[in-house]
């Protein structure tokens, strides 16, 4: 293909994210940008509609470093708001569509958030004004900024509260994250590529490395609003998607989709011009790995990251075994080393100590150093990487035979929904809050739709009576869909531990010991 339209790999530095767009508009302005349902734009064009909401954002008055936050389903819209609130040089807190109004309260207070780009108008929320989808302005648009030390998005996450914390995250780490990703050889994403991005674009995942790495090469992104198995297979054979970023529950839904077709065929049309899949965000089940392989025809390539490194550490791209379980190496620029957990997060061994590198058998905590590393969190960079730029991820891997990296497990107590963080802490103060409940405690059980389930296990207030759909009704006032417990069980009191604290673990033991039986929590013949 040849002529204004032609894909052209876009090379030189930029400063900033937005930047990205305006390098794609002035190599390969005829290419096509995005397609979203109907609207198909290129990148000159979608560069035009940046400019304008970048005008509109300074047009409210809103200044350099000011937050923005932006809860959008993925599309047009998604991409001009928060490309325009970057090229303003704003800060975007992006949040999860499915939060309710109490947790995009916490998000707008605790940023100090001064607009709250959504869906629709509506009066203000926790006293952060609403506007319905991207400004537009016709006025002059700022040019981009030029200092990739500033914030760039404010990625909330939970540290060991449970509370949300903005992740703090620079123009330089994610696109750092970017050209470690695209230094892999081949690279996950090319110029003239068409890349889903079904993934939700408010997550960091979805943001770097579906719409991030299409915007760095000048690649096509093919946007779902709302993932449908099917729709989405007949989308990805449509439009010939060939790059397509995941999580492990899409990839189950989509053979799910295939088997309720009675066929395979939808399934190998969809991936039949796919040269590189990815799976993130949750481990992949071996068997998914090996039906899409049979099924579909197409390797899936798995990897290991988290919102605080922008996000991606490792893939098995790197080491080219997709091996189950494995998640490879880690990506060019990234040292990931692993340390020895026996004395806890604060021992006194330096991270950078090798000796379990060759002890294949021992788990380590994974260790992550290089620049795409956060700042630490909002406000004052708290629990960021250390003086030599080590960070502790809380997650425990070893090394096989053949220096794969091998993850045992992430963070402990954190839940994984279709990928998305659950933690307990949130979930355990609202059900607390309900006058029926003494204490609760929440955990998550393997799942085959979604990965794992939400359980809460509650004990009730003296004199009191609590009602499973009563308590889930009551959580689901103030939490997010997938939040929702799936099941609570009620139990005369919950095991402790030792130092007297809940012992999910041993919660988790009784509720795999059990999960066969129809009442989960209760002993034979009880």
């Amino acid at each position: 293909m040849t002529g204004e339209g032609a894909p052209v790999a876009s090379t030189a530095p930029v400063g900033s994210l937005a930047a990205l767009v305006r390098r794609a508009a002035a190599t390969s302005g005829g290419s096509p940008a995005l397609v979203h349902g109907d609207r198909r734009l290129t990148w000159a064009e979608l560069d035009a509609l940046v400019d304008r909401a970048a005008a509109g954002y300074r047009a409210r008055g809103l200044a350099t470093g000011d937050r923005v936050a932006v809860q959008l389903r993925n599309g047009v819209d998604w991409v001009v708001a928060v490309t325009g609130a970057l090229r303003a040089g704003l800060v975007v807190v992006p949040v999860n569509t499915a939060y309710t109004d109490p947790e995009v309260s916490h998000l707008l207070t605790d940023s100090g958030a001064r607009l709250l780009v959504a869906t629709a108008e509506r009066p203000e929320l926790a006293g952060v004004p609403v506007l319905a989808g991207p400004p537009d302005d016709d006025g002059p648009a700022p040019d981009d900024p030029e200092d990739p030390a500033a914030l760039a998005l404010l990625a909330y996450t939970s540290g060991s509260t449970g509370r949300p914390r903005g992740a703090m995250l620079t123009h330089a780490a994610l696109l750092a994250n970017q050209r470690q990703c695209l230094a892999l050889d081949p690279p996950p994403v090319r110029a003239g590529d068409r890349v889903l991005v079904a993934l939700p674009l408010f997550h960091v995942y979805g943001f770097t490395s579906a719409w991030g790495l299409a915007a760095a090469t000048g690649a096509c992104a093919v946007l779902v609003e709302e993932f449908d198995p099917l729709a989405t297979l007949r989308l990805m054979a449509e439009e010939e998607v060939t790059t397509v970023p995941a999580a492990p529950p899409m990839y189950a839904a989509w053979l799910a989709a295939a088997d309720a077709a009675g066929s395979d065929a939808v399934l190998r049309r969809a991936f039949a011009a796919v040269r590189t899949a990815s799976s993130g965000s949750a481990p992949l089940a071996a068997a998914v790995l090996t039906a899409m392989r049979d099924r579909a025809a197409v390797t899936v390539w798995e990897g290991y990251g988290l919102t605080e490194a922008g996000p991606v550490l490792a893939s098995t791209l790197v080491t080219g075994r997709p091996v189950p379980r494995r998640i490879g190496g880690p990506l060019p620029g990234i040292e990931l080393r692993l340390r020895d957990t026996a004395g806890g997060p604060t021992a006194g061994d330096d991270p950078s100590d090798d000796r379990l590198e060759d002890e294949q058998e021992e788990a380590g905590e994974i260790c992550a150093r290089g620049p795409n590393l956060f700042s630490g969190y909002w406000p004052d960079g708290a629990d960021g990487p250390d003086a030599q730029g080590w960070l502790l991820t809380g997650d425990i891997a070893y090394r096989d035979v053949d220096g794969d990296l091998v993850l045992v497990d992430r963070r402990r107590d954190l839940v994984l929904v279709n990928g998305f963080n659950v933690y307990p802490g949130e979930v355990e103060r609202v059900l607390d809050a309900h006058p029926g409940v003494a204490r609760s405690a929440v955990i998550g059980l393997p799942d085959p739709r979604t990965g794992e389930a939400v359980h809460a296990v509650v004990v009730a207030a003296p004199g009191a009576e609590v009602d499973e759909a009563e308590l889930r009704a009551h959580a689901a006032a103030s939490l997010a869909r997938f939040k929702v417990p799936v099941a609570v069980h009620v139990v005369p009191e919950l095991p402790q531990s030792l130092t007297g604290k809940v012992s999910r673990a041993r919660l988790r033991e009784l509720g795999m010991e059990r999960a066969a039986r129809a009442a989960l929590w209760e002993e034979p013949g009880d």
